[in-house]
C-alpha cells in the first residue's frame, strides 16, 4: 500500500477510535471474492464472450428494454449473475468488517451500489445495509400489477453455456403470471421499483441522525472499489465528509485519489487484512 507513515498512523488511529463505521462499496469490493471485473468493454467481454460477438457492452445490455424485446437474452445475463452470486463466498475482508463493526459503540452501516448480496451473506446486519441500485436477489413484475418486490430465492435459472441465454421457463410474477425482472436499477430505467432501497436509505438517515446525538459519534467512512464511471458511491462518501464530519478512507486499486481524507491504491481484502493486523497489534 502506497502511503506515508504519517497517513498510515492517522488512518489506523481514526479507525481504532471511531464510534461508528460507514462502509461504502462499489464493484471493486467483490473482485477479491473471484467476481469478474467489468471495468471497460474488454473486461466485460472477457467475462461474457458471447456478448462480445453481439457487440453489446455492459451499459447497453444492462437496460430494461431487453426484458421487453429479448427476454431470454436479458435473463441469460442477469440469471447467470444471479447464479454466480449465489455460489460466491465473500472474501475474508467481509469478516473483518463484521468484527470491526461489532466493536464500535454505534456499529456500522453499509451503503453499496453492488447488487450481489455479499454483505448479507457475510453476516452483516441486514437492517443496516443500503443497496442503492437494488438487489439481484429480489424481483419485480414487468406488468407492475401491484405485487411489489418479491424474493428470487425460489427461482433457478438454467443458462445455455454457448449463448448465455436463459432456458425457458423464465421467472414469472407470482400474482399475475407476467414476466419478472430483477429489482435492479438499470441504465435508462424508468420502471425500477425503488421503495425497498428507499426504505433502506430512510433507516440509514435515522441512524446517522442518532450518531449526531450527545456526544457526537466519530464516524469513519471506509470506501472500497468505487470508481468514477458510475460515481454514486464516491459522491455519497464525499457527502458524508461534509455533512457528518466523517473521516474518509478511499481504497481503490486504480482511482484512489481524493480531496477528502486518505486515498489508498490497494484491493479491499489486502487493505483490510493489513490494517486488521495493525489494530490487533495495538490491542495486545
Amino acid at each position: 500500500m502506497s502511503m506515508t507513515d504519517a497517513e498510515r498512523t492517522k488512518m489506523v488511529d481514526a479507525i481504532r477510535m471511531a464510534d461508528a463505521l460507514v462502509v461504502t462499496a462499489g464493484a471493486g469490493m467483490g473482485v477479491d471474492s473471484g467476481l469478474p471485473d467489468f471495468r471497460g468493454t474488454q473486461g466485460f467481454w472477457k467475462a461474457y464472450p458471447p456478448f462480445a460477438k453481439l457487440g453489446l457492452r455492459f451499459e447497453e445490455l444492462a437496460n430494461p428494454r431487453w426484458f421487453h424485446d429479448d427476454p431470454t437474452l436479458a435473463w441469460g445475463f442477469y440469471g447467470h449473475r444471479l447464479m454466480t452470486y449465489r455460489s460466491t463466498v465473500p472474501h475474508f475482508g467481509f469478516a473483518i468488517l463484521k468484527r470491526w463493526a461489532s466493536r464500535k459503540k454505534r456499529g456500522c452501516f453499509v451503503y453499496t451500489s453492488n447488487v450481489d448480496g455479499a454483505f448479507q451473506k457475510a453476516g452483516l446486519d441486514t437492517e443496516k445495509i443500503v443497496e442503492v441500485h437494488g438487489s439481484i436477489h429480489h424481483l419485480q413484475c414487468m406488468r407492475s400489477c401491484g405485487v411489489g418486490i418479491f424474493s428470487a430465492d425460489s427461482h433457478q435459472i438454467e443458462i445455455d453455456a454457448d449463448s448465455i441465454r436463459a432456458v425457458e421457463p423464465l421467472p414469472k410474477c407470482p400474482n399475475c403470471g407476467a414476466l419478472a425482472r430483477p429489482n435492479i436499477l438499470m441504465f435508462g430505467d424508468g420502471e425500477w421499483e425503488e421503495h425497498r432501497s428507499f426504505e433502506q436509505e430512510l433507516r440509514m438517515a435515522k441512524w446517522l441522525r442518532d450518531c449526531h446525538g450527545t456526544p457526537r459519534a466519530r464516524i469513519v467512512a471506509l470506501e472500497f472499489g468505487a470508481g468514477t464511471a458510475v460515481p454514486t458511491v464516491r459522491i455519497f462518501s464525499e457527502r458524508l465528509v461534509s455533512t457528518n464530519k466523517a473521516f474518509l478512507v478511499r481504497v481503490n486499486v486504480r482511482e484512489p485519489d481524493t480531496r477528502f481524507g486518505i486515498g489508498v491504491a490497494c484491493g479491499a481484502k489486502d487493505f483490510l487484512e493489513d490494517i486488521d493486523r495493525q489494530l490487533e497489534e495495538l490491542s495486545d
